[in-house]
């Protein structure tokens, strides 16, 4: 067997002769064997005090690379942002609601023994599914294993990342698993539902009865687990996720934040109707209310901009300028637990609209 040191050095050398790898590595121009050696002695002493087996944390550190790719879509996540419509238009188009329903009609037995167990509609689980994974169709290209060392070396999360490390090699270790056979996204999400160890070990439940739980190549896992998370966010199937509003042209959109709740009478005395401008239900049901506030305002703007172009700009009202008619989502508390969940807007509006598109 080739000494783990050995085969440390010869893959840093390899990594850093082309891309200066790290802070480490930028700042002393050379990749620093000490720090590798020394993640990998840290990850071999807490795996043996957490049980983990001999055989699983020899495999784990057989042989370790360093991925510098990994570093950079850390360093260099995209920063820019999609408006609502645009976002929506990408992740709820008709390809992926086809293949939901075609979903729906493959696992129905699943997807029911799911809502029995955990209170989790099917139309939901496909919609988580179909935004994670597209129905399993993403294939993760990078090991676990070594994204997480990377990762570990690069310092930036180096105790998050090692929990996630050592997060998978108990999974692996509890549920027979080749841990060098379990692939990722850089950041280390996993499987159908694109779950990170610490989720996983937390939340994880074997839907096929086979004792394991294997979310990657097992579907009845996948969606078992996923169900078992949302339903531990406390997940209430008789409540709907979003509506679709319409509000007066002059709505004070500084309360589209998501975080100003008012029940839907009190919204309705602000002019929020349904979309077709029918009143909206007389419940005494509390809501947020969220909007692409970015847009609204530069359409504001341009209306603005357009009546001031046919009249004197010295007399322009904005008070009066005509306006666009606002559409948001009053969000209830289904989509707060979406976002516990992904801590996004868009998402859980797309997972609200993808459902609604396959119940």
């Amino acid at each position: 067997m080739i000494n783990k040191c050995i085969v440390s050095r010869i893959c840093g050398i390899i990594m850093c002769v082309f891309l200066p790898c790290s802070a480490i590595c930028a700042e002393r121009g050379v990749f620093d064997m000490a720090r590798w050696d020394t993640i990998l002695d840290n990850v071999r002493s807490r795996a043996a005090s957490q049980n983990i087996s001999r055989d699983m944390i020899d495999a784990t550190l057989k042989s370790p690379a360093f991925i510098p790719s990994i570093v950079r879509s850390d360093r260099n996540q995209s920063e820019f942002t999609l408006t609502l419509d645009e976002y929506l238009a990408r992740t709820v188009n008709s390809r992926r609601i086809k293949n939901g329903r075609e979903m729906r009609a493959t696992y129905p037995t699943m997807l029911s023994r799911v809502e029995q167990r955990y209170g989790v509609q099917p139309h939901v689980i496909l919609a988580f599914w179909g935004l994670e994974s597209n129905y399993g169709s993403y294939r993760a290209a990078h090991k676990l294993t070594d994204a997480f060392l990377t990762l570990m070396y690069d310092g930036r999360r180096e105790t998050f990342f090692g929990n996630q490390l050592l997060a998978l090699m108990k999974i692996a270790d509890d549920n027979n698993l080749d841990i060098n056979d379990i692939r990722g996204s850089w950041a280390g999400a996993m499987g159908h539902f694109q779950f990170i160890p610490t989720t996983l070990q937390q939340y994880g439940a074997d839907g096929n009865g086979d004792g394991r739980i294997d979310i990657i190549h097992s579907v009845g896992d996948a969606m078992f687990s996923a169900g078992n998370y949302l339903n531990k966010l406390g997940w209430n199937p008789n409540e709907r996720i979003v509506r679709r509003v319409a509000l007066p042209a002059d709505f004070d959109i500084s309360l589209l934040d998501g975080k100003t709740k008012k029940s839907l009478p009190e919204w309705a005395m602000l002019g929020v109707t349904n979309e077709d401008g029918s009143p909206l239900p007389s419940s005494g049901m509390i809501a947020g209310l969220v909007g692409d506030t970015k847009t609204i305002q530069a359409s504001r703007d341009a209306a603005i901009s357009a009546a001031a172009s046919y009249t004197d700009p010295n007399a322009i009202d904005t008070d009066i300028a005509p306006q666009p008619v606002i559409y948001a989502y009053l969000t209830y508390p289904n989509f707060y637990r979406i976002k516990k969940w992904n801590n996004s807007n868009w998402y859980a509006i797309a997972i609200a609209t993808l459902a609604d598109e396959l119940k």
